[in-house]
């Protein structure tokens, strides 16, 4: 009877303990909820009117018609954190987990820009690549990583896991390594659910859901996985939208390749330190340097649209010039051109100088325009970004995103500016077609990093 019983119930007994060793032990993650799974509070809604709900403990996006990217956003910031999350989406939707993002008023009208982890059901399968939102586009898509395209699945759940630490990205999708990025344009912002806006011929209506978000910001060296893809860097480096749009690096990050003194044949020996990914003229008084001088890029170039960062010391006074030609006052002082001034206006005496009032602030087009005053200014030891576009004479500056003053090259305005000014003495001041592109040593130490150029073609 006892053998009887015994050969009954053996199946059952080694059914529960095969099932029992398959799964999978349990996540001690000290992982900390997102999301309540009844309510949408800590969560701002920005950018579009798509409809966001909660529904059997899940977020649930659905698209609308005539409004812009939609996004239901974090009223908390992070910086460095691993989140995981799981999310079902309609075959026909694009959409993406925004990170370290933010909204500023200056920036487009406060339109939420930043990293977005992308969802992508298409049959371009980029799901868990790294996009730039209404920034730079895409920095890391999944072309190179079929492993990671087909771990996506079709009408059912996906599971992300997305890594930031320091400057480094790293995604999983469905566990499978996706996106492997070390970026540093960006070191803390919300995190946010994207529903993209549809066109007219797409159908109102269609849905994400996102349930299980949960996010770890402590100890997070001790839960940190090991990512087998080798990275690929965009500082000092470009993005994958980037190097297809025809962005070119201006400095390598590493040499002075492509750089040299304003005044010599060679970069010059002292007064210039490259260290860490950074370009940095050294500190000599504050007066012009006879040690280093003015660098200047060997090529000229026409129209054109200029990144670069750069940070600031207390203090601190040197500018961004183009159009230059090092010929010009050779020998006398700084070499000549347009000037994109960079300077320390709460300290600096300049800020209050000027042929025209404020000509001599942050920004401005030196001594002739003043840059807007509301500008997004970052001061000493923080990273800015400076844009001058110059396209048919038309130019443009920007800081952090925001345009601060325009001009028209050769115009009779431009040229009444100019004659009022010290450049009055120089013929045809800054009407060349071509000039070299200048980073000023004014004396102080200011840092330059990401400098990028995109020659425009006529």
């Amino acid at each position: 009877m006892k053998n009887t019983l015994a050969a009954r119930y053996l199946p059952i007994l080694l059914v529960a303990l095969i099932w029992s060793c398959q799964q999978e032990p349990k996540d001690a993650t000290p992982w900390t909820p997102l999301f309540d799974g009844e309510t949408l509070n800590g969560w701002t809604q920005l950018g579009g009117e798509a409809n966001y709900a909660v529904r059997d403990n899940a977020i649930v996006g659905t698209t609308v018609h005539n409004t812009p990217n939609s996004f239901m956003t974090t009223e908390k910031m992070y910086g460095d954190f691993i989140l995981e999350l799981d999310y079902k989406v309609d075959s026909s939707m694009n959409s993406g987990i925004q990170i370290r993002s933010n909204s500023l008023p200056h920036y487009r009208d406060g339109r939420v820009h930043g990293y977005q982890i992308e969802i992508d059901p298409s049959d371009r399968a980029w799901s868990a690549g790294i996009y730039d939102e209404a920034r730079r586009g895409w920095l890391y898509n999944l072309e190179e990583n079929p492993a990671a395209q087909q771990a996506f699945k079709q009408n059912d759940w996906n599971h992300y896991r997305i890594e930031a630490l320091g400057d480094t990205l790293k995604t999983w999708i469905n566990g499978v390594p996706a996106a492997h990025l070390v970026d540093d344009k960006t070191g803390s912002g919300f995190i946010a659910l994207q529903v993209h806006s549809i066109g007219d011929d797409a159908t109102e209506g269609t849905e994400i859901i996102w349930k299980n978000i949960n996010i770890l910001t402590d100890s997070l060296g001790k839960y940190t996985k090991e990512m087998p893809l080798a990275p690929k860097v965009t500082v000092n480096g470009l993005g994958v939208d980037e190097a297809k749009n025809g962005w070119k690096m201006l400095w390598d990050g590493k040499t002075t390749n492509g750089w040299r003194g304003a005044k010599l044949d060679e970069f010059p020996e002292m007064g210039w330190e490259i260290q860490d990914g950074t370009l940095t003229v050294l500190s000599s008084g504050g007066g012009e340097s006879e040690a280093g001088g003015d660098i200047v890029t060997t090529e000229k170039y026409g129209d054109f649209e200029l990144k670069a960062d750069f940070m600031i010391t207390e203090g601190a006074n040197s500018g961004i010039k183009y159009y230059v030609d090092p010929d010009l006052n050779k020998g006398e002082g700084s070499s000549i051109g347009l000037e994109y001034q960079i300077l320390d206006d709460d300290v600096h005496p300049d800020a209050k100088l000027g042929n025209h009032e404020g000509s001599r602030t942050v920004a401005s087009l030196y001594d002739l325009i003043q840059a807007d005053p509301k500008k997004p200014m970052n001061g000493p030891g923080q990273w800015n970004t400076a844009h001058i576009i110059s396209k048919d004479n038309h130019v443009e500056h920007w800081l952090n995103g925001m345009k601060v003053l325009e001009y028209e090259r050769k115009s009779p305005e431009y040229r009444k500016l100019v004659s009022e000014s010290k450049y009055v003495v120089w013929p045809n001041f800054g009407e060349a077609d071509t000039g070299h592109i200048l980073l000023q040593d004014h004396g102080d130490r200011v840092s330059f990093k990401n400098i990028k150029i995109k020659p425009i073609e006529k």
